[in-house]
């Protein structure tokens, strides 16, 4: 009998792969450090010398964002990657203090399932691939299936540089009939050690909800603050180039921009002439229903496309040099789109009157949609950004930087991530910017340093506390006044 059922057929899959995946790991785990760097080196170069072919191929594939920038981000995932965790310590004996008696030991957590979105899908496998087998676990990637081509394709041209390495067959493995019960099979399989999801707030709830521990990623929703003492037309470019980068498919991208009263004239004055375009209210209003769905998701419609796609999609006239759409904005709302997450250029505008009044929108937006995630600010006051660093609900706070790229951290020195925690208020297991250390255990060897009797009162010494001596006091006092009766 053969299975012709789709779901049944993924399910299957998911199965086999994750059982070859766990015997390759094992033999993973045996191998040296120099061992592992090699194989790592080996799928960085394969990744970087097809990182453009790979771009046509998601870019086409998928009709989101510009297969330009998609050779950036190609580029990110394997070479940057490559050259920040190059020379980590993460296989064998990580630190050791002979004094202290104390030694870390690098542990792989085992198979890793490996989400991959269609918003960044060679990239991410890319990147995904080279944390995993540098910590000596192996890794099953579920494709979306808007991205199966582009994505099994990278698969294929890391494994095959990765197995001529010394990678053990099955370490790295994707499903070619990915399904949702497929992809729930992969989460909940016995032999997967841990989730690393990257998507959609669904999926990335489901993978929480398996009972396989899990890194998961919630939405972006970054608000921009441009203050008093900015230089505007820096602050402007900055947004400009992030929101229009690959079409605003970077979920770490700005969504709205926040100014001051006294700055607005000349903060539109900017974006004006750096191609941006400000909505009627008319025109607002026929966006407005393309952005989301009905049931207030996302419109995949408008997800990395060009804004005269989107343009011509809702009917509207705009010049041909127009790089983003702007609108107006005073609510936020679970209905009010221009406050949400828009991976396209498109972006809410507010005016407040001052840094304070800033600072309590901004938080009320990213705590709405977006909390944990990444917040950008332009200024030249330190005293304001501290003060902005402190309460804003966002686990990357990003000064005076493009947010897409500084996020994830071209632009910036954070680790160099596509998968990107919210910490606990955004309902993810950390608040990092995943790399190698976060796929990894740590065993600690500990020295006993001290015996039983060494935690005793020393003789002559009493274990009073001050709530005992309160009361031998207290006590001493009420025998002295029965004696003087």
């Amino acid at each position: 009998m053969s299975l012709e059922d789709k779901d049944l057929l993924s399910i299957q899959e998911a199965r086999t792969l994750a059982k070859k995946a766990k015997t390759a790991q094992k033999k993973l785990a045996q191998m040296s450090q120099d061992e592992i760097n090699r194989i790592v080196k080996a799928i960085a170069d394969a990744a970087y010398e097809n990182r453009e072919r790979l771009a046509k191929m998601a870019s086409e594939e998928t009709g989101f964002g510009r297969w330009e920038d998609k050779v950036i981000k190609n580029l990110f995932g394997s070479r940057v990657v490559y050259e920040e965790i190059k020379d980590l310590k993460t296989v064998g004996i990580l630190n050791e203090d002979k004094q202290q008696g104390l030694m870390d030991i690098a542990v792989p957590v085992g198979v890793i399932a490996g989400l991959i979105p269609s918003t960044n899908p060679t990239s991410t496998v890319m990147y995904k691939t080279l944390i995993a087998i540098k910590t000596a676990n192996a890794i099953v990637f579920s494709p979306h299936p808007g991205a199966l081509k582009s994505i099994l394709e990278t698969v294929k041209i890391i494994t095959d540089a990765a197995e001529k390495a010394g990678c053990p067959e099955g370490a790295i493995g994707c499903m070619t009939t990915p399904s949702v019960a497929g992809t729930s099979e992969l989460m909940k399989n016995n032999d997967v050690a841990l989730i690393l999801a990257t998507g959609g707030s669904a999926m990335v709830k489901a993978a929480y909800s398996s009972g396989t521990p899990a890194i998961g990623v919630g939405p972006g929703n970054s608000p921009a603050f441009i203050e008093r003492t900015a230089d505007v037309k820096k602050a402007v470019k900055r947004i400009l180039d992030s929101k229009t980068f690959d079409n605003g498919t970077i979920c770490a991208s700005e969504q709205s921009i926040v100014v001051e009263e006294c700055m607005k004239e000349q903060v539109v004055h900017e974006l004006v002439q750096q191609g941006a375009y400000f909505l009627s209210a008319e025109e607002k209003k026929k966006l407005e229903g393309y952005i989301m769905r009905a049931n207030g998701s996302m419109n995949p419609a408008i997800v990395g496309k060009s804004v005269q796609h989107i343009a011509n999609l809702c009917g509207l006239n705009i010049p041909a040099s127009i790089r983003v759409l702007i609108a107006e904005e005073t609510k936020i709302g679970h209905n009010v789109p221009f406050s949400r997450e828009k991976l396209a250029p498109i972006l809410g505008f507010y005016t407040v009157e001052n840094w304070e009044e800033a600072c309590t929108l901004s938080a009320e937006i990213l705590n709405h949609e977006g909390a944990g995630h990444t917040f950008s600010m332009h200024s030249e006051n330190e005293e304001i950004i501290r003060h902005f660093a402190v309460r804003i609900p966002a686990s990357r706070f990003l000064v005076n930087t493009a947010s897409a790229l500084g996020g994830i951290g071209g632009t910036t020195n954070l680790f160099p991530a596509l998968t990107l925690g919210c910490g606990a208020v955004g309902g993810s297991s950390t608040s990092d910017n995943i790399g190698p250390m976060n796929l990894i255990n740590v065993r600690r060897i500990a020295k006993g340093i001290k015996e039983l009797e060494d935690l005793k009162p020393k003789s002559g010494q009493q274990a009073s506390t001050p709530v005992q001596s309160d009361m031998i006091e207290m006590i001493v006092k009420q025998v002295v006044m029965e004696l003087s009766k």
